[in-house]
């Protein structure tokens, strides 16, 4: 089985990251400017602190009547989540995923924050390393068939 570090060497080398201290409306400005669904949460030092996800801006600031100008990342992001090292499986992954409700994994190699990957990333990886399976009139429908 394939393991996590096969989807990190293949994602960009950089992180959509954010500080604690930055507002919601700071956030919801890079993730739209950078086309992200979420931004890793680090300190001033690099040190992975948690995720932002598009939802949980949605949710803060839909349920809240401070503006998304005056509510910190830190008051929103999620830390109670799982996290995967780089030597799991792709199919742990998966399974961790959908116990914790989660569709995103931050991945650590020795305590050192290496990336994070998500649902997409996986599914993505499974059609690549999949693609036998269509011959090429069946990908030329899939294509075409809108």
């Amino acid at each position: 089985m394939e393991k996590v570090i096969t989807i990190l060497d293949k994602k960009q080398s950089h992180f959509n990251k954010i500080s604690p201290d930055c507002s919601l409306s700071d956030a919801f400005g890079r993730m739209s400017s950078q086309n992200a669904e979420y931004l890793s949460v680090v300190d001033d030092n690099e040190k992975f602190l948690g995720i932002l996800t598009e939802h949980d801006i949605a949710r803060k600031t839909v349920y809240s009547n401070q503006s998304p100008d005056k509510i910190n990342v830190k008051e929103v992001m999620n830390t109670k989540i799982p996290f995967a090292n780089i030597d799991d499986s792709i199919h742990y992954c998966i399974l961790l995923m959908k116990q914790y409700h989660t569709r995103y994994l931050p991945v650590f190699e020795s305590f050192s924050f290496r990336g994070i990957i998500s649902r997409d990333d996986i599914l993505e990886e499974a059609m690549h390393s999949k693609k036998s399976i269509f011959d090429e009139k069946e990908e030329m429908e899939l294509h075409y068939s809108y």
